[in-house]
């Protein structure tokens, strides 16, 4: 399993792919892969058995919980520590200041963000499509943090050429932060725009504080060997991104 590198030590984030060694085949499963996702008609057995495939390779890393949730595109944030909860989590975003501890957050183009505070002890994970960051996912999730972080990392998410989206996505970031104009060029089509989800979220991270902003150069749409892909295929998985302390 590959690890993101220039982030504090005992820190380990990354994503999975499409293609994983230990998948399972199923007859009642139509999608390819590596899937993580339980809401996009795959088998939940095949799903759950991916999962326990995952925290058992976390487990070398002494990884002994794996917090997931039902993802909503909303900016909802949870601290996550020690308390287990009845009831699946709702919302975006994840905190943790316990170790042993994987926040896991799902995409398939939306993109993911992994923060780490300066000394390696907080972390936390969100899911920001277009909706998100305009409503401030990133915001929350740093103000739920009991630290400012200050790496971040984006894991793979479609990029300008491939998200066209109408003027009015443009005018709901721009109207909050209106530098983010350099983030949108003219589409095809009149009124339509090709947003840049890495660059609003460089944006804002830098905004608050963050100084070592890594990752935000692959491309899930294109990348059609490695990532799944809403836009590409409707019909299709969800890779996963992951951060825990050792």
């Amino acid at each position: 399993m590959d690890f993101v590198k220039g982030l504090p030590t005992g820190v380990y984030v990354g994503q999975t792919r499409i293609q994983h060694p230990k998948a399972i085949q199923s007859p009642l499963s139509e999608l390819e892969g590596f899937n993580l996702a339980l809401h996009v008609n795959d088998d939940p057995f095949r799903v759950q058995q991916h999962r326990m495939i995952l925290l058992d390779e976390f487990s070398q890393y002494g990884v002994n919980k794996m917090t997931w949730m039902t993802q909503t595109h909303s900016t909802i944030c949870h601290t996550v520590n020690d308390a287990m909860t009845m009831n699946a989590l709702t919302g975006d975003g994840l905190v943790t200041q316990s170790k042993k501890h994987a926040l896991m957050m799902m995409t398939a183009d939306c993109l993911p963000v992994v923060l780490v505070n300066r000394t390696g002890t907080e972390v936390a994970n969100l899911h920001a499509g277009w909706r998100g960051l305009a409503d401030g996912i990133i915001e929350n999730t740093i103000e739920a943090m009991h630290s400012g972080p200050a790496y971040a990392w984006l894991g793979a998410a479609i990029s300008q050429p491939c998200f066209e989206v109408g003027e009015e996505v443009k005018q709901t970031f721009c109207a909050k932060y209106p530098e983010l104009d350099t983030a949108f060029e003219q589409g095809k089509q009149f009124g339509k725009f090709q947003a840049d989800l890495y660059l609003i979220a460089t944006y804002i991270l830098q905004l608050h504080g963050v100084e070592t902003i890594l990752g935000g150069d692959q491309c899930s749409y294109r990348q059609d060997k490695d990532y799944y892909s809403y836009r590409r295929h409707a019909k299709t998985g969800r890779m996963a991104t992951f951060v825990f302390m050792q």
